[in-house]
């Protein structure tokens, strides 16, 4: 990559801010970081970056076209990467028009000012510049237990207000790239997991619960399965498709880590028992307690990652045992942190989304 800044969007959430660190760490580069700092945005996660004159922080949202304008024509990026979108399943269901404004709306404009700025520059500058929207598993819909995992070419059917929102972005951006040429990249991950997870999610949520004596919510019968993708290896995969991958195409990034929800809550309460056991000795898994289902709530999701790993050469480097080992001890040893996160508006909607599901 040139050493011209990139502008990070959505980078004080939960892969943004993984994203910033691993590229601080591995590049001479600098980044902006535009963020609107919304519930899950928390630049805590970014504290070891105060100061590094190659981070430069930015209170503001994608929508905003004339804050969007002025960035990009005032540093110059060679790259945009956008991470900024509404991201959970729950919360567009209670809530949908967040998600268009963000991740429908928020990406057109974002894709205007891209397309705009890129028109304007010349030679090796517009050859060079690319376009990398982050995107999800999700928006392929369900699986069945028997189907083969989702790739680049499976059609699109979302369930949720979120996915829905997402697969609608990832439409937009292909067709900027048809229409106009911008040169677009789209990654379709599947689920994340690692330090700084916002606590709404399940594998932070099941950590702090469980050290605090609370119920693990499991939602319906705990089957639903997920590909597990560590956060550091869909660093690695994005650094590598924002270097090496072909304007227009489209990369699937998986953990190749199926696992059903009860498997992954009942792994998380093993690593307590071992690393922080309860002082009755009561295993943390007497805790689990199964809640009403989600609405929708799709079955199965897998990652066929075969293209990533054929044409870019990357294969995840963390196994499911090794990863949920570090995340768990991460939450353990930034406890305190996250309590503070998990606080305020984050308790009320916890008592939104599960007191009609037989969790108080």
């Amino acid at each position: 990559m040139s050493k011209k800044p990139i502008l990070v969007t959505g980078g004080a959430g939960f892969i943004g801010s993984n994203f910033i660190l691993d590229w601080i760490a591995n590049h001479d580069s600098p980044l902006i970081n535009l963020d609107k700092l919304t519930y899950a945005g928390n630049l805590r996660n970014l504290s070891s970056l105060k100061n590094n004159p190659r981070h430069t922080f930015v209170k503001g949202d994608i929508n905003d076209q004339a804050l969007v304008e002025k960035l990009l024509n005032h540093y110059k990026p060679c790259a945009i990467i956008n991470f900024a979108a509404e991201s959970h399943v729950d919360r567009s269901i209670h809530g949908p028009r967040e998600f268009i404004q963000t991740n429908v709306n928020g990406t057109f404009q974002l894709l205007s000012e891209a397309r705009a700025y890129w028109e304007g520059l010349d030679g090796a500058d517009k050859a060079a510049f690319r376009f990398l929207h982050i995107s999800t598993d999700e928006v392929y819909g369900s699986l069945g237990p028997n189907d083969p995992a989702f790739t680049e070419t499976t059609s699109y059917a979302p369930n949720s207000p979120y996915s829905a929102s997402k697969a609608a972005s990832d439409h937009l951006v292909r067709a900027f790239y048809h229409t106009y040429g911008l040169p677009t990249l789209t990654s379709n991950c599947s689920n994340n997991y690692g330090p700084y997870q916002f606590p709404e999610k399940l594998i932070p949520l099941i950590v702090l619960n469980a050290l605090n004596r609370k119920p693990l919510p499991v939602y319906g019968d705990g089957l639903n399965v997920r590909d597990w993708l560590y956060v550091g290896d869909h660093c690695s995969a994005l650094r590598l498709i924002l270097s090496r991958g072909k304007a227009g195409e489209v990369y699937n990034i998986g953990g190749c880590n199926e696992k059903t929800n009860i498997e992954v809550v009942r792994a998380i309460c093993a690593i307590l028992d071992e690393l922080k056991p309860s002082s009755g000795m009561v295993p943390y898994a007497s805790l689990i307690t199964f809640i009403k289902d989600r609405p929708g709530h799709d079955r199965r999701y897998a990652i066929d990652a075969r293209k990533i790993e054929r044409e870019l050469g990357w294969k995840p480097a963390e196994r499911f045992e090794t990863g949920i080992r570090k995340t768990v001890q991460w939450y353990m040893d930034n406890m305190d942190g996250e309590e503070s996160v998990a606080s305020g508006e984050y308790q009320k909607w916890l008592d939104i989304n599960y007191s009609d599901r037989g969790m108080s």
